[in-house]
């Protein structure tokens, strides 16, 4: 059976990248507070008063992710959900002063952690990169629920 060429998987590269960008943050942002969860932090800082499904759609988390995370960012004492006085179903989210605080403090490091992360890169590298991933992220956004893989592929 002959192998696969591995550098040209789309899906191998960016389980690749993902493991180094886990180890930079990690190493130079948190160990207790998750990409994730930035990103979280990151837009109630934009868009203070956002609901939970919101912020799920705003930072690319399905329904049960998002609600994990923002029941861990609440019990840090990062976030308050507040009841939707037009819609009592709804809780709109807010941050703390703790939470903004946090988000601060962490926003400095992920500047340094992405150039870290983007060295190998030029300038026009950069922003052909993002280009190019977020395309290919945003046409994933599509991929959700794809066709059922059928037959034994022999």
């Amino acid at each position: 059976m002959a192998t696969v060429d591995l550098s040209t998987h789309p899906g191998h590269l960016a389980r690749r990248l993902q493991q180094a960008h886990h180890l930079l943050w990690n190493t130079m942002v948190s160990e207790e507070i998750t990409s994730p969860q930035f990103a979280v932090l990151n837009t109630l800082v934009a868009e203070p008063g956002l609901d939970q499904r919101t912020v799920g759609e705003r930072v690319g988390l399905d329904r049960s992710t998002i609600a994990e995370v923002i029941s861990r960012l609440g019990r840090r004492g990062l976030l308050d959900k507040v009841r939707d006085p037009q819609d009592g179903r709804r809780s709109l989210l807010h941050l703390t002063d703790d939470g903004i605080r946090a988000h601060r403090r962490l926003a400095v490091r992920t500047a340094r952690m992405n150039q870290v992360f983007l060295a190998p890169l030029s300038d026009e590298e950069r922003t052909q990169f993002f280009a190019l991933i977020q395309r290919v992220a945003a046409a994933a956004e599509g991929l959700r629920d794809p066709a059922p893989v059928t037959g034994s592929g022999t």
